[in-house]
């Protein structure tokens, strides 16, 4: 695997955030980096008031707790994320190319030093916040499995796969673990390294050339029938 070193967490958030007041929204920056960085157990509310910059009563007049702040900040990514991904512009008749596309995208934003640190998070605190985790699965891997599974709609109509009997949600849901699977589990176990952009085409397009091989149906086939 090419990897280049890390070791930091990026600290913007996204334009959804932009609603809030300047002093919310400097909370808010200062308790994403100190929770992606330290977890939710370990990060204090002391710890995010100096991270602002703000007076202790700033923090409490715009969330009540740290479990309020904790839940702003997955909330914010999670919108964030979903945001990203429904800018990808898609290519009709071309699912190979589409594929590639959304999975490049995709390991992007998963193996980003701030997406892995959300990753880790998220997993941790899920049992103390499980609606939250929730959250966070409908708006991630279930927003791309969607995406994923409306592209294999199409091109099932046209010719371009065969999904047999396991249908568009099971194999869209097939694709996105076969993408994220390994990348992710190398990058979360290999926390002082990023892979490099190299080797997230290599990872992508092997996601790519298997879920073909397994339901993609032969280009001649395909033309003789669009000719017929």
């Amino acid at each position: 695997m090419q990897m280049q070193r890390t070791n930091q967490v990026m600290t913007t958030l996204p334009p959804s955030s932009g609603e809030l007041n300047a002093k919310a929204l400097t909370v808010l920056r200062a308790a994403r980096h100190v929770f992606l960085t330290h977890g939710f157990s370990a990060a204090t509310t002391d710890m995010i008031q100096r991270e602002a910059g703000v007076s202790k009563s700033t923090v409490y007049a715009h969330y009540a707790n740290k479990e309020a702040l904790f839940t702003a900040v997955i909330e914010a990514e999670c919108a964030a994320f979903t945001n990203t991904v429904h800018g990808i512009e898609f290519r009709p008749g071309k699912l190979r190319e589409t594929l590639t596309m959304l999975a490049r995208a995709y390991l992007d934003i998963v193996l980003s030093p701030s997406g892995l640190a959300v990753f880790r998070v998220v997993i941790a605190e899920g049992p103390r916040f499980p609606k939250l985790a929730r959250t966070f699965y409908l708006a991630g891997p279930q927003v791309m499995t969607t995406m994923v599974a409306e592209q294999l709609a199409n091109a099932a109509a046209s010719g371009e796969v065969d999904l047999g009997e396991i249908g568009r949600e099971t194999a869209a849901s097939l694709f996105i673990n076969l993408v994220r699977g390994e990348p992710q589990l190398q990058c979360l176990t290999h926390p002082d390294a990023a892979p490099s952009s190299a080797q997230i085409d290599q990872w992508a397009n092997a996601a790519v050339v298997t879920f073909m091989r397994a339901y993609g149906r032969r280009e001649e086939a395909s033309s003789k029938r669009s000719r017929s």
